[in-house]
């Protein structure tokens, strides 16, 4: 394990993975999965947001956005709506139910990172994160 461990880019897989399981386990009561949860979480940054635009920026493919707004939209999280610019296209937004939902699951997805980061302190939580949204944002736009 230790040369598994020596490499950087395989931690990361893997912290990714364990960090995953536990969102999808506090999300499971709720029939959501983290794939959800992001989306839903990108809709708090706009008014709404166009298929194509949300597969562009999750990273998704677009039939699996598709399948996710499907979800959204019956429990009443998301809705689709015409786009003021094109008419054959839709917008997906966030719902009045869909930002209580995120309020109400906040602190349940800040105990699964708090679990995740456990040995870690305060200030070296602070540290990773400013590294990690540093990668973000030159890799992932």
């Amino acid at each position: 394990m230790r040369g598994l461990h020596s490499d950087t880019g395989y931690l990361l897989y893997r912290i990714g993975l364990r960090s995953g399981q536990l969102f999808n386990a506090f999300l499971q009561e709720s029939g959501l999965r983290l794939r959800h949860y992001a989306l839903l979480r990108y809709l708090t940054t706009t008014e709404g947001a166009l298929q194509r635009e949300l597969s562009a920026r999750l990273g998704y493919d677009p039939s699996a956005i598709v399948g996710l707004v499907d979800d959204l939209e019956k429990l009443g999280f998301a809705e689709r709506r015409p786009s003021p610019d094109d008419r054959r296209s839709r917008i997906v937004a966030l719902t009045e139910n869909g930002r209580a939902f995120l309020r109400d699951s906040h602190e349940a997805g800040r105990r699964a990172t708090s679990d995740l980061l456990q040995p870690l302190d305060t200030a070296e939580r602070d540290t990773l994160h400013t590294l990690l949204q540093r990668i973000a944002e030159t890799e992932l736009g």
